[in-house]
């Protein structure tokens, strides 16, 4: 009996090493591409990868682990580590026009992958998770900002979310095509 124990801890231990490792995988990918942003001249708010990274961890790590890899890169980016939009980091950026968009990021992980998860293998409802989560981010997004810039609240949806929408919704349809197939090749490599 002692050696069922044994094997089975062995087992799980195994398991949780690999979950810690896609968990900061896809925190190091979102550290990665995090940065990388295209500046919009009218808006303070830049096109960022971010919300694509979360949509494909939504798929590998599902709800509750794609929350974590998310809080752990904001934890980052809180300490000062150069991992938000155009090499930023440290509490002024959370607190300025675009924090907002980065807490409301939290949200995006944590819908996004329920629905992934409770509706795994039907494309219908990927979608309208993933939009139910980016219209949660962008009214978080879109009421800090129009609290940060002293505007209206459709003045600041204007800036912040409508220039947006059709990268957005490219960053939705790449998720969808590209999430599944590498959670298969992750399945059939026995990584998940």
């Amino acid at each position: 009996m002692n050696e069922k124990t044994n094997a089975n801890s062995s087992v799980m231990f195994k398991g949780s090493i690999y979950q810690m490792a896609l968990i900061g995988i896809m925190t190091a990918v979102t550290c990665i591409l995090g940065p990388l942003s295209i500046p919009i001249p009218f808006s303070p708010v830049p096109i960022s990868f971010t919300n694509l990274v979360i949509y494909i961890t939504a798929f590998i790590l599902g709800w509750k682990k794609g929350t974590l890899s998310y809080l752990i890169y904001l934890l980052l980016g809180l300490v000062g580590l150069p991992i938000f939009s155009n090499f930023s980091g440290g509490p002024g950026k959370l607190l300025g026009p675009t924090g907002g968009y980065l807490i409301g990021f939290i949200l995006m992980a944590f819908i996004s992958g329920l629905f992934i998860e409770r509706f795994y293998g039907k494309i219908n409802m990927y979608i309208l998770g993933l939009v139910l989560a980016s219209a949660a981010n962008y009214l978080l997004g879109t009421t800090w900002l129009s609290y940060q810039l002293d505007i209206t609240f459709y003045q600041a949806l204007t800036i912040g979310v409508l220039p947006y929408l059709i990268a957005d919704a490219i960053k939705i349809a790449i998720a969808i095509i590209i999430g599944p197939m590498i959670r298969h090749r992750l399945l059939q490599a026995n990584l998940l």
